[in-house]
């Protein structure tokens, strides 16, 4: 499998305080999920932003086989970058389907119907409500909306920044469910930030383990799947509460 994403020595800093990231390297495979894990302040979201191009960062960013280092997200975009930010971001003034077409604003009209058209078809549930105003759907739904909307740009690589956070178990099965069936049926390649490890088993090929702005672990989730090595990559990265 050849890399779809390469990220060297990535180092993102505010200010003049320690690195939010510092020397970051991973690679993600066409079709591949992996994922970062780690605690609130590790620096995943700060790669996560690097690599869309919404925060300066040093290093260098490969993806299919170009340099876009120090390209702007909306170029990003163009080239197949999509980022799904924590906290979901829809406008919630608008209503579904005005958040799904903000998603394709690149693509041809035609082009951006047919995306529309498989999202909703993935998320019934936000189809049944796509003339509602997206404030009011719930915490889940606004999260299917967010993945939803990512897709519609018909990205090559999606950047999904916990999308299991404040969802109760039932909702991150949902969809956690619906990401599986994205893997099934395309060659989507997904860099997945997380907290909870036994959500992200469900989905991932790699895990990338980071502490403190740097990515100290590796493992694939195939050594995961045996319990006692799961137990020491939770003791050994996570701590024991994760």
């Amino acid at each position: 499998m050849s890399d779809l994403l390469s990220v060297e020595n990535l180092s993102v800093a505010y200010g003049s305080g320690a690195p939010a990231v510092n020397r970051a390297s991973f690679a993600v495979g066409e079709g591949s999920v992996v994922a970062l894990l780690g605690a609130n302040g590790a620096g995943k979201s700060s790669i996560m932003k690097a690599i869309s191009g919404l925060t300066p960062a040093t290093g260098t960013v490969m993806f299919n086989g170009e340099d876009i280092s120090t390209l702007p997200a909306r170029t990003r975009v163009a080239k197949g970058i999509v980022y799904v930010p924590e906290g979901r971001e829809i406008v919630g003034d608008l209503s579904v389907r005005e958040n799904l077409v903000l998603g394709g604003y690149q693509k041809p009209a035609a082009e951006r119907k047919r995306r529309m058209d498989m999202v909703l078809e993935l998320f019934p549930e936000i189809a049944e409500k796509v003339d509602r105003q997206a404030w009011r759907l719930s915490g889940g739904e606004q999260q299917m909306l967010a993945i939803g909307r990512g897709l519609v740009a018909d990205p090559k690589l999606l950047l999904l920044d916990e999308p299991s956070l404040g969802l109760a178990p039932l909702l991150v099965r949902r969809v956690f469910d619906r990401l599986a069936t994205i893997r099934q049926e395309s060659d989507l390649a997904i860099v997945l930030v997380e907290q909870n490890l036994a959500v992200t088993m469900r989905l991932c090929d790699e895990l990338h383990f980071l502490r403190g702005g740097r990515i100290v672990g590796h493992r694939s989730a195939e050594e995961l799947k045996d319990a006692t090595a799961r137990q020491q990559a939770i003791d050994a990265y996570l701590g024991a509460a994760a």
